[in-house]
């Protein structure tokens, strides 16, 4: 089974486009789980079982584990373990370096901690996406036009007469060759996310940017999403996990994410 198919199931069984970013941060975390053994695997644990029906994807942003050492580590793994196996996770890692060294990215995140997908750069070329899109049921989110405000320096740049994303574009398209590449566009870029469309009418979006970073949420599922109203996976993380900060966190996320998967799906039974 392709990733891509893997995908449509996901958000044919959970009726959502909604992908949680776990980005979780002891600062920002309610102040009575601090006291836990492990207060982030807690803080995931209570906003994973509160949401969990309400979702197609979760994303952990590696950085924010990382950074916490050994800890973070063993928070992966067991925050992976608590979400149930017909949703997507996503290993947000940004990876991106020369085969030899892609290829142990690939297997850290699929092989070890058993991601089922993970967000590459391609700037340094095919060898260093290859390792992540050799096995069709992984799936690898291609950077593509993000939402920061230094996407400008080099995502936009022409040559010959094409902006440098759609050159990567064209490139991925080549490599999807087992249904298993994805885009990462921003929701920030409602105009140029209607053209990405246009370009890969089947692909997987990652669509970050919704919620905290101001993008326009209508626009994301009227034009991230295929013909039948699937294939984009719309990114909160700020918005839906820290809706709270008190004891009442995992009530108010699930709220929040309730609230945001069913404006996705009035929009989309407005447009598909």
């Amino acid at each position: 089974m392709t990733f891509s198919s893997t995908l449509r199931q996901s958000q044919e069984q959970s009726h959502s486009l909604l992908c949680i970013g776990l980005d979780s941060d002891l600062k920002k975390i309610p102040k009575h789980l601090l006291g836990a053994a492990n207060p982030i695997l807690e803080f995931n644990k209570r906003i994973v079982d509160a949401t969990k029906d309400l979702v197609c994807a979760y994303k952990l942003n590696l950085a924010f584990y990382e950074a916490l050492g050994e800890t973070g580590w063993r928070t992966v793994k067991e925050t992976l373990a608590a979400i149930p196996p017909d949703i997507i996770t996503i290993g947000d890692a940004k990876r991106g370096d020369i085969g030899n060294t892609a290829e142990m990215y690939a297997k850290g995140l699929f092989e070890d901690f058993r991601f089922d997908a993970a967000t590459v750069n391609a700037y340094m070329g095919f060898d260093s996406v290859e390792p992540f899109i050799k096995d069709e049921g992984h799936g690898a989110f291609i950077l593509t036009l993000t939402s920061n405000p230094g996407a400008k320096d080099f995502e936009y740049l022409k040559i010959e007469e094409k902006p440098l994303y759609e050159h990567v574009i064209a490139k991925v398209k080549k490599w999807n060759v087992k249904k298993n590449c994805g885009l990462v566009i921003g929701a920030t870029r409602p105009k140029e996310l209607q053209r990405v469309r246009k370009l890969v009418p089947d692909m997987p979006l990652l669509i970050p940017g919704v919620g905290a970073q101001g993008g326009d949420l209508t626009a994301a599922v009227r034009y991230g999403c295929d013909k039948n109203g699937e294939m984009a996976l719309i990114n909160s993380s700020r918005g839906i996990i820290y809706a709270s900060g008190g004891e009442d966190f995992a009530d108010s996320a699930r709220k929040a994410a309730l609230t945001l998967r069913d404006r996705m799906n009035s929009v989309r039974e407005k447009y598909f």
